[in-house]
């Protein structure tokens, strides 16, 4: 329909109007036809400064918040992989302390046992396939169902399943190794689909407000990250003990997971997150009932196809983008050591891997995320955006070819750990703001009653592209 404002003047006749029957004849004035009901969009709203105001940007502060926690469990649940290694140790061996026994572990790859070394390659199948399945299943039928439900049901199902998880912390499984392997593998896959579930709901719901409050969201999450990687760097420094620091890391998680139920309480009460939420009818031309009674019908249809038509470019961006990073992120950073390791320093030794592959990685992530969400750019462009992520490939044969050990087919060039650690920030920093970027853009090429499946569609899109990397990584841990 036609949007245009009408502006001829009110009282001015035109004798070739459309409408000549309503005007006075010489047989006197006809009422043969009903005025015209003409509704235009307001293109500037009078009411607009009245509207619900983020007061002390506490919506913003628990979006922020909201992020964080949707993947510092998890991040906490992978840091503790020296309790994961003490849980599935051999319990006939003799070693003076725990601690000798992992550094002894991990130095020498044959002492492992079976549990051990399978327990990282089921743990990303475990995680990965469902977490992918339900973002995909959540962007095509979440929407039928509510997203207060979907939210609030997905909190309580993590907390019960960390709170399950923190207690065996303290109970012998020694004898029982294989069943508590197989206890832990069901936990992670249902931990993933209820992960997969909040994330979804948490962005779809994102989609509908400004992208300040989505780049806030995004931006938690990768404090996320950063958060777990000080407190692994923090359990090295203080030489405490595998079963103690994992106990510190789920209970850190658990009070994160209940604060974030009471915050998001908080959070659906207020005035400023209802108005966002409110379906907004589009004004339009109106010439009769039934024209009026199709609008409103198309106005609050939901078409997966139209709205996937708007967004694929943007999908693939970042699908691309998180292809890139998990081909690499962690299966291969985490193997490039120091090329002075064995020196005695314990910074080559000890803290080289965690400091490097997991501090500064999410360190620049999160800037990366924070930058876009000030520059907005490019946002208009899907094109450049699936451009920018594709020339991230560049990274591949970069970090193929740096100091990852044990290998045993290709060379190693880059050996200094200054061109290393050069590599690692720019690798996090360009993660980081094309994701966020992308993210940000694509729910706003739709319209305001499609923004939530957009939303929900792009983490449909990020979870394959973890999937599709984390199994390419597999490969490439062999290749080199």
């Amino acid at each position: 329909m036609d949007d245009s404002i009408n502006t001829r003047p009110l009282l001015q006749y035109d004798a070739e109007s459309e409408f000549d029957d309503e005007y006075p004849s010489e047989d006197g004035p006809s009422y043969a036809v009903d005025d015209p009901i003409v509704v235009t969009k307001d293109t500037k709203p009078f009411l607009k400064g009245r509207d619900p105001q983020d007061r002390y940007s506490i919506a913003y502060i628990i979006f922020y918040f909201l992020g964080m926690t949707t993947l510092l469990p998890w991040n906490f649940f992978i840091t503790a992989d020296d309790y994961w290694m003490y849980k599935f140790r051999d319990v006939n061996a003799s070693h003076p302390n725990v601690t000798t026994m992992m550094f002894h572990a991990a130095a020498n790859g044959t002492s492992r046992t079976p549990l051990q070394k399978s327990f990282t390659a089921y743990l990303s199948v475990a995680s990965t396939v469902p977490s992918t399945l339900f973002l995909i299943l959540n962007s095509a039928v979440a929407h039928k169902f509510s997203i207060h439900a979907r939210m609030l049901g997905s909190f309580v199902v993590i907390l019960l399943l960390f709170v399950v998880t923190t207690v065996f912390v303290h109970v012998n499984t020694d004898a029982w190794q294989y069943d508590f392997f197989y206890l832990t593998m069901t936990i992670v896959v249902a931990l993933n689909m209820a992960s997969a579930v909040l994330t979804g709901g948490l962005f779809g719901m994102l989609g509908k407000f400004s992208a300040a409050y989505i780049s806030a969201a995004s931006s938690g999450q990768s404090l996320g990250g950063i958060f777990a990687a000080m407190a692994e760097i923090a359990s090295l420094w203080l030489g405490v003990s595998p079963q103690l620091s994992a106990f510190v890391y789920f209970m850190v998680a658990n009070c994160f997971l209940l604060l974030s139920i009471l915050c998001y309480l908080v959070l659906i009460k207020g005035v400023f997150f209802k108005y966002h939420m409110t379906p907004r009818p589009h004004l339009s031309v109106q010439y009769d009932e039934d024209c009026a009674a199709s609008d409103q019908s198309n106005l609050h249809s939901l078409s997966y196809s139209r709205v996937m038509s708007k967004i694929w470019i943007h999908g693939m961006a970042v699908w691309m983008a998180f292809f890139v990073s998990l081909s690499f992120y962690p299966a291969i950073t985490v193997l490039v050591e120091s090329a002075n390791k064995g020196n005695g320093n314990e910074w080559n030794d000890k803290y080289f891997v965690p400091v490097v592959a997991y501090l500064i990685f999410s360190l620049f992530d999160y800037l990366g995320r924070v930058l876009s969400g000030w520059l907005l750019r490019p946002r208009q462009n899907p094109g450049l955006l699936l451009t920018l992520s594709l020339a991230r490939i560049v990274f591949v044969p970069l970090l193929l070819y740096c100091n990852a050990q044990p290998r045993q087919h290709l060379p190693v060039y880059i050996h200094s750990d200054i061109i290393y650690i050069a590599i690692i920030i720019l690798f996090g920093f360009t993660n980081g703001y094309l994701v966020n970027i992308t993210m940000i853009s694509a729910p706003k090429a739709c319209e305001h009653h499609e923004q939530e499946m957009a939303a929900s569609i792009m983490s449909a899109f990020l979870g394959v592209g973890l999937a599709c990397g984390a199994l390419l990584s597999m490969a490439i841990v062999k290749m080199i």
